[in-house]
């Protein structure tokens, strides 16, 4: 066996040692190097200044805004842009329709008068009758024909003429018409028709509307805004309201017509606009699609609709905006007799508060949950009188249709007739004297 000799040892030994300091300076100089590259770690950070009570002071009296959660954005800051709503209205086009309606305007004043009918024919010579028109528009809900439209564009028409987006026209009949709610049915007898989907989803403000309708005749017209604003009520178009504002352009002849979302969904019924001009000023109005459900399913089956009647009248609302008083409930102003609310104990002065424990807000409130009620349906009442809350119960009645007693009550008497006689000789006498 061979030895390694004493000396072959030393220099092994050498040799590592040598290598070993070679690599301790190399990695020497790569920290020196990476130091001098990045001074900043080295370098002893700033202390912070420290606020005076002066400071801090000033800060607590001044208002600071809150910041936006910037994790609870949903929308992009630059959104894209959409370059057109073709196919929403595409498809919601197929179902709005325009409405021509014409009705004798001769002598309808004077049709149950002989005596003014009489004088009419010696010195005007009858005539034969005149024919007005008016226009609007309506949207095709079932396939069977039946069309929504405001009770206003089809009132007192003898004829009802409605013309469709493929060209096609026919007449049309009433089925049913709601002047509290401003809403009718009309049927035509056409097939291949498609009805307009109701939105499934709650609009919400903001949401994009489209409003399509026949403005001014000029025909089917498109006009784009957003939700303004929902529940809007005491705007004194109708008895009921529960409207959705829109600045989607809406002018005379739109009524009836459509409001659809961005995919071509119905989401109310044009009925109204807030005008000095006559046109549209960015203040429009449509009933939504949950009281146009309602309201056409009961003119379909029944012909009417049925709504719960309290026999209250309400003190009108005399809000000062600038009071910081906040108030809530409906003032009784009237109670009619033998009415519900008359047997149930309501007295004039009330303040109904509550209807089956839901907050009553003002009149247009109550109104509104006593009318979605059905008739002989039982409420409970609570009433603040005389600073006392009492808890009423009252079964409702039907709701009167106050249209037709004002008609009632201006029929002509007797007494009306022999005035006109009168007054008919007068003129009578009056132009034999001229002739002479």
């Amino acid at each position: 066996m061979s030895k390694i000799s004493p000396y072959a040892k030393s220099q092994a030994g050498v040799s590592v040692l040598l290598i070993v300091s070679w690599l301790l300076l190399a990695l020497f100089a790569i920290i020196i190097g990476y130091l001098v590259l990045n001074p900043s770690i080295v370098t002893k950070p700033a202390t912070p200044q420290v606020e005076t009570s002066q400071e801090l002071a000033d800060t607590k009296n001044t208002w600071q805004p809150a910041i936006a959660d910037s994790t609870q954005n949903t929308n992009p800051d630059t959104p894209a842009p959409i370059s057109s709503y073709y196919e929403a209205v595409n498809r919601a086009a197929q179902s709005v329709v325009n409405i021509y309606t014409t009705q004798n305007t001769s002598g309808q004043i004077y049709a149950n008068d002989p005596v003014l009918q009489q004088f009419l024919e010696r010195y005007y010579g009858g005539g034969t009758p005149n024919q007005g028109s008016s226009l609007g528009s309506g949207v095709v809900v079932s396939k069977d024909g039946y069309i929504v439209t405001n009770a206003h564009v089809i009132a007192q028409a003898d004829e009802i003429t409605v013309a469709f987006n493929d060209g096609r026209k026919a007449r049309a009949k009433v089925v049913g018409s709601d002047t509290d709610s401003d809403l009718a049915v009309i049927r035509v007898e056409l097939d291949n028709l498609v009805p307009m989907a109701f939105r499934a989803e709650p609009i919400r403000v903001g949401d994009v509307a489209l409003a399509i309708g026949n403005p001014f005749g000029v025909g089917q017209t498109v006009t784009q805004g957003i939700i303004s604003a929902t529940g809007r009520a005491g705007i004194g178009v109708s008895s009921f309201e529960d409207f959705i504002q829109t600045d989607a352009a809406i002018n005379p002849g739109n009524s009836g017509g459509a409001l659809v979302d961005a995919n071509g969904a119905l989401i109310g019924i044009n009925t109204a606009i807030y005008s000095r001009s006559g046109g549209s000023m960015g203040i429009g109005f449509a009933i939504p699609t949950q009281i146009v459900e309602r309201v056409m399913n009961a003119l379909i089956t029944t012909g009417k609709v049925s709504r719960g009647w309290l026999g209250i009248e309400i003190m009108p609302a005399t809000d000062n905006p600038t009071s910081i008083e906040s108030r809530t409930g409906a003032v009784v102003a009237r109670v009619w007799q033998d009415g519900p609310a008359a047997k149930a104990g309501v007295q004039v002065g009330d303040t109904i508060t509550a209807i089956d424990g839901t907050p009553i807000k003002d009149a247009n409130a109550l109104i509104g949950m006593v009318a979605q009620k059905s008739p002989n349906s039982t409420l409970s009442l609570t009433i603040v009188r005389q600073d006392k809350t009492l808890n009423l119960s009252a079964q409702l009645a039907e709701r009167p249709n106050f249209d037709q007693q004002p008609a009632a009550q201006n029929q002509g008497t007797p007494q009306n007739i022999e005035q006109l006689q009168q007054l008919l000789q007068q003129l009578e006498q009056m132009r034999n004297s001229q002739q002479h």
